[in-house]
């Protein structure tokens, strides 16, 4: 099992580091065909290995003309099984906590709830490799209250970091007529305001943690972005008999915010691992610009 992480690591790394010689042969052959379909001279540069690129752009097909980064790979086989979770919390976790936990392991379906005891982050990390897990998910606490999610693709990464904000469980609605049932189905996903770059990389994040719904199913859950606060909520709806305009749609809990800090190219064991983004103290005071979304 060791060996076998490590080969599958080193071609992880080799292929991420012939990402740059990839791009420089995508780029020579888009001029190429550029040329082609405008009837314009081959560039200068390019004429000593026309021959060669010209042969390689008729053997393309749809797959291969565009090249794949190591962000494709890290979700390439993630539409073969649906996605396996472990979820856990902090060492010495509150009631609170664990109660937030229990509510989880139903919002992420496939998911098992383990607890921590004295294991360190990378021997949870070696057990769930062990035993086919695709994701691992930490929630913190301060005081008490949840303030912190982790949620780590495996074998490889990426791991976001999310701080916690406005938590309210299901057992802290006093009105329990109001809330549902808490199914178990595989929700529909809704997700709005993603719209840039790095909110898309968020949202593949967050998509890949549930598996794919049933035409049928009627639990939707939704990550709405608004200033990169991201709004999550849960809900079920029952169409009745008054056709589309009798649907009534009723929240089941748990409800939260998740506030983005960090992405980082790796499990969160490994503290070497590349970060893609991270917030700093001055992004704060930059009121107009929105990183997830506008």
């Amino acid at each position: 099992m060791q060996r076998r992480l490590v080969r599958l690591k080193k071609e992880y790394i080799y292929r991420k580091s012939l990402e740059g010689d990839e791009r420089k042969v995508y780029e020579q052959k888009r001029l190429i065909r550029e040329a082609l379909q405008e009837g314009k001279p081959i560039p200068t540069e390019l004429r000593n290995v026309e021959a060669k690129l010209r042969q390689e752009i008729d053997l393309e097909d749809q797959n291969t003309a565009v090249p794949r980064s190591h962000i494709d790979d890290e979700y390439a086989n993630a539409t073969e099984a649906d996605p396996k979770i472990l979820l856990t919390t902090s060492r010495n976790p509150s009631a609170p906590l664990i109660r937030f936990t229990k509510e989880l392991k139903f919002v992420f379906p496939n998911s098992q709830r383990i607890n921590r005891g004295s294991q360190v982050i990378s021997e949870i990390i070696e057990t769930a490799r062990s035993h086919d897990f695709t994701d691992v998910i930490l929630v913190h606490e301060h005081r008490g209250v949840p303030d912190g999610l982790i949620i780590s693709h495996l074998p490889f990464g990426p791991t976001a970091y999310f701080g916690l904000l406005n938590v309210v469980t299901r057992h802290d609605i006093s009105d329990k007529k109001s809330i549902g049932k808490m199914p178990e189905q595989y929700p529909h996903l809704i997700f709005n305001n993603f719209t840039t770059q790095m909110g898309q990389r968020v949202g593949n994040i967050l998509k890949h943690i549930f598996p794919a719904p049933k035409l049928d199913a009627k639990r939707i859950v939704t990550f709405s972005n608004q200033s990169d606060y991201i709004s999550f909520r849960n809900h079920v709806y029952d169409k009745g008999e008054g056709g589309p305009k009798s649907i009534e749609l009723k929240e089941i809990g748990p409800r939260f915010e998740l506030r983005l800090y960090q992405v980082k190219l790796g499990t969160v064991e490994q503290n070497e691992a590349e970060i893609e983004w991270v917030i700093r103290p001055y992004m704060n005071t930059s009121k107009k610009r929105k990183f997830i979304g506008e």
